[in-house]
């Protein structure tokens, strides 16, 4: 095994003894998501470091400290220890959080940090001391991109080996390619990447990791999915970012290239990051009970808070501009601000497929897995349990099919947002409710709506877009 339940500093030191780890590489994540690191030689590595931390400069970090405050302080988390499966040189390798050394506070954009908080928030609530997330993050593995834009220039090309489009093909074409939104668990040779898939799942399994299942996904084009098993809020947030971390490497070393970008491919289904969640207290599930669907009134009332905030949260769950071309009716788009136990195109779905009281739980289903887990796990929680504080109710259940609805019906049933921009809006409108506890500050979320509205939403706005030549070169 390259992963250890480490409790302690003495724990992870001898781990790394018992394994020769000759270097430590720490791990953090920036606002957007990406995560990065810094290695040093094992001998670097000491009980007191765990305390005193690792300097690092945060001002290059996006959308973290201007340069005059830029020194921040790495402190590892030993319970995240695993000893890296792909690097040469054998590395231990730490979840960090960060550190202000001058005030020894947290640092406030810290995601990892952020998570932290509303679980403590939730402790301190009263009213559960457990918030359960399991989420289904799915991606595409592709052989071959290229991309640029620049003044005179904007393209992007996607190549799949099991790509539908290669079908004509003249040369090493043995065909058997999933056609187009019915890749949905066809056996191999149609599915070109149960080997891939089960050495990615191998690999988790190694460092620590709790996977349900793996599976073709819907799309051609090799889109997939793995499966982990529910976890607490931070936990499941730092398994998502090594899930990811995993899948692309793994691909890397067979020459693919993992994207977990919601829409790459136009006219087939998106990536979500369906997004299982429950809440427990003293050991025992809160949200089974005698209501719709063997759910609680608590967990109805969880279910009113996500609808009522779900347009904000967009922001934070969905928080592309490409994420925008999946939250659009139609592809079973959980676009409809609704519940449902069966129906797929409402946003939250009851799961059925257990009676037990434990496998109770509410699935959001808008989150892609462009999104950030640390914010997007807690920012969800924030909303339902701002249901539960103040009772909302979710209204009636959406079991109808949705395109049986008249257009007046349709009209009643509110919709998430259309475009990245209207969603920031959105969030700008509605936070309070994110506020509570001090979970996410008002700074924190002013810079955040900065940052993706300079950066992502105006910068793809005025770029020209390839299809507007097609448009209206010749107007």
């Amino acid at each position: 095994m390259m992963s250890h339940a480490a409790k302690t500093p003495k724990d992870v030191l001898e781990f790394a003894k018992k394994h020769d780890a000759r270097q430590v590489d720490l791990r953090f994540t920036d606002l957007p998501g990406l995560q990065h690191h810094v290695s040093y030689p094992i001998n670097q590595l000491e009980e007191s470091t765990f305390e005193e931390g690792f300097g690092m400069d945060g001002s290059s970090i996006r959308g973290w400290a201007a340069i005059n405050e830029s020194d921040m302080l790495l402190i590892p988390d030993p319970t995240t220890a695993y000893m890296d499966p792909f690097y040469e040189t054998k590395t231990l390798t730490m979840t960090c959080d960060v550190i202000d050394p001058i005030t020894r506070q947290h640092y406030d954009r810290d995601p990892r940090w952020i998570a932290r908080k509303a679980e403590m928030y939730l402790k301190n609530s009263g009213l559960a001391d457990t918030a359960y997330f399991g989420a289904e993050a799915e991606f595409f593995i592709f052989d071959n991109v290229r991309f640029d834009q620049n003044a005179h220039e904007g393209y992007y090309f996607i190549d799949a080996e099991e790509g539908r489009w290669n079908s004509g093909r003249e040369t090493n074409n043995l065909g058997y390619r999933p056609r187009y939104k019915e890749g949905y668990f066809p056996v191999p040779p149609t599915d070109h990447y149960q080997d891939l898939r089960a050495e990615m799942v191998e690999t988790m399994i190694r460092c620590g990791l709790d996977i349900e299942c793996h599976h073709h996904e819907v799309a051609t084009g090799g889109q997939c999915e793995i499966d982990q098993r529910f976890d607490t809020l931070v936990k499941s947030a730092d398994n998502m970012m090594l899930y990811k971390y995993v899948i692309r490497n793994v691909g890397y070393q067979y020459g693919k290239s993992v994207t977990f970008m919601p829409k790459p491919l136009f006219g087939d289904n998106g990536s979500g990051m369906h997004t299982h969640q429950s809440l427990w207290k003293g050991g025992g599930p809160l949200f089974a009970g005698d209501m719709y669907a063997g759910l609680s009134q608590m967990a109805l009332w969880y279910i009113g808070g996500l609808l009522k905030h779900a347009r904000a949260l967009s922001a934070i769950i969905a928080p592309t501009t490409n994420s925008y071309k999946r939250l659009v009716p139609g592809y079973e788009a959980p676009v409809n601000l609704a519940y449902s136990r069966r129906n797929r195109s409402a946003a939250v779905r009851i799961p059925m497929y257990s009676a037990s009281p434990k496998a109770k739980r509410v699935e959001f289903r808008p989150p892609d897995p462009s999104s950030n887990p640390y914010m997007a796990f807690a920012a969800m929680m924030m909303a339902g349990l701002d249901g539960v504080i103040n009772k909302i109710d979710p209204g009636e259940p959406l079991d109808k099919d949705i395109y049986d609805l008249s257009p007046e019906e349709m009209k009643m049933v509110p919709s998430m947002p259309a475009s990245l921009e209207e969603a920031l809006q959105c969030l700008e409108d509605d936070h309070a409710f994110l506020l509570k506890g001090d979970v996410f500050s008002e700074e924190l979320l002013e810079t955040f709506i900065a940052y993706k509205r300079k950066n992502e939403s105006d910068a793809v706005r005025l770029r020209p877009h390839p299809y507007e030549f097609a448009l209206y070169y010749d107007i």
